[in-house]
């Protein structure tokens, strides 16, 4: 607005960066495909409606991604394989569209895990490679929405777009050491990207900061004609979201979450996050939240039956074109039946019925992200993958109960591990309540004293 940057320069800034990071030692890899041209259109009728005092809303020209599960003109739509998306795209999906009405520019397409099948981010393809981690380039971004929060935490735009199925916004988020918001089962529409698991799959914004996540938020998610899933949702607003405190707010803590064996090392510093939100004015509340390993077998056991069902044409003709992980994952999926799958969806109903009981007494749940720190990229990793289940496992046991019972859930990095990595808090808060999470997420911000910089940093307004 001052008028001492255009958004155009901010473009030109960005092209030279996308441009060092796909030849740096190792590669970032976090956007995928780029276009010069079409990121230059963009700016420049940005820099116009600067100049003309014209803008379209706080998301005018600034620079963002999304990942390469949506369909965005005019890149390909391979979902992180190589056999989707053969010809480049000429529809947008929703977001896509909303962003560029809103006058963003989209920089690229970011990477992910391959069909959104782990949490690593892992994806040894031609066409993808592995991103890494800014903060330890040598260890793992998280995923599936691997490439967007890599590029988030290195610099290249504030905001990129990610969807969530089993932790896969809040993961990356965690691992990177940024803000990931995963919406309402329904608050953002997801028409428009690969349909992999229906019912347990939101979308949601990855930024530096929470509110720069309220800002998305507030423009992406309403109704949308084309995704049935949302239209009844209430508005979405930001009500009380700066309040000076927390006061009135009841903060429901399940204490056996805090004492996982992974989460040893980040204990101090969740502790001292809770009592920091008690010193905002804000009450502790003990909370048991039941039936917990029979979410996270059901859980699996329902997005792994609809991506197998979704994706049965592709593994009969594409199973030699996949990673080895996505073929193992797939085939494991084949082994449930139609009765583990009805099963699984009674515990649905189960848990909801638990957590509108527990949203009686408390506006929100306290958890910590996730219980490890991003794990180390092996050489052999480079060549043929990754696929340790049991990582897979640990790294979702946060994150499953909101994509389960389709509750939001914010994410919000606190601080680091010894050996710098980052570590990550989360908020869950019942159906339709994300102003609650960011009215808690802006607290935990000023709770983390200090923001360490990622040794791969790209300064676009430099």
């Amino acid at each position: 607005r001052s008028g001492k940057l255009t958004p155009s320069q901010v473009a030109k800034n960005i092209i030279a960066m996308l441009e060092d990071c796909d030849k740096s030692t190792p590669p970032l890899r976090a956007i995928v495909q780029w276009d010069q041209e079409q990121i230059m259109l963009m700016a420049e009728a940005s820099t116009a409606r600067y100049r003309n005092k014209c803008t379209l809303s706080y998301l005018d020209g600034i620079p963002v991604c999304l990942k390469e599960e949506f369909k965005v003109v005019p890149y390909h739509h391979r979902v992180g394989t190589v056999y989707l998306g053969t010809e480049p795209e000429t529809e947008d999906a929703t977001v896509a569209k909303k962003l560029r009405e809103a006058g963003a520019i989209i920089i690229g397409v970011s990477n992910m895990h391959e069909l959104g099948t782990g949490t690593t981010g892992c994806n040894p393809n031609r066409y993808h490679k592995i991103p890494r981690n800014p903060y330890k380039p040598n260890h793992f971004t998280g995923g599936s929405s691997s490439g967007s929060a890599a590029a988030v935490a290195a610099g290249l735009c504030p905001v990129a777009i990610g969807t969530d199925g089993g932790g896969s916004v809040r993961i990356p988020a965690s691992f990177c050491g940024v803000v990931g918001l995963k919406g309402t089962f329904g608050r953002i529409s997801s028409h428009g990207s690969l349909p992999l698991c229906y019912s347990t799959v939101s979308v949601g914004p990855i930024c530096t900061s929470v509110a720069d996540a309220a800002i998305v938020y507030s423009i992406l998610g309403e109704p949308d004609p084309l995704y049935p899933y949302g239209l009844k949702q209430p508005k979405a607003t930001l009500s009380d979201m700066c309040a000076p405190d927390l006061k009135g707010l009841k903060l429901g803590v399940d204490w056996t979450f805090f004492k996982v064996p992974d989460a040893v090392c980040a204990l101090p510093v969740l502790y001292s996050a809770v009592e920091h939100l008690q010193s905002l004015g804000a009450s502790v509340v003990e909370v048991s939240l039941p039936e917990m390993e029979e979410v996270q077998v059901a859980h699996v056991v329902c997005i792994l039956s609809e991506m197998r069902n979704f994706l049965q044409p592709d593994f009969n003709k594409h199973f030699q074109e996949m990673n080895l992980e996505t073929r193992a994952s797939l085939a494991l999926a084949s082994q449930f039946t139609a009765l583990d799958y009805i099963t699984a969806n009674r515990q649905r109903t189960r848990s909801m019925r638990f957590l509108r009981e527990i949203f009686t007494t408390v506006n929100c749940i306290l958890t910590p992200a996730v219980a490890t720190t991003a794990p180390r990229i092996y050489e052999s990793d480079l060549l043929t993958g990754s696929n340790d289940f049991s990582f897979t496992v640990r790294s979702m046991r946060f994150m499953q109960l909101g994509n389960f019972t389709g509750i939001p859930g914010l994410v919000v990095p606190i601080g680091y591990s010894t050996a710098g990595l980052p570590i990550g808090f989360q908020v869950m808060a019942k159906w339709w309540d994300e102003a609650v999470l960011l009215r808690i997420g802006l607290k935990l911000e000023q709770f983390r004293y200090q923001t360490k910089k990622p040794s791969i940093y790209y300064d676009i307004l430099a």
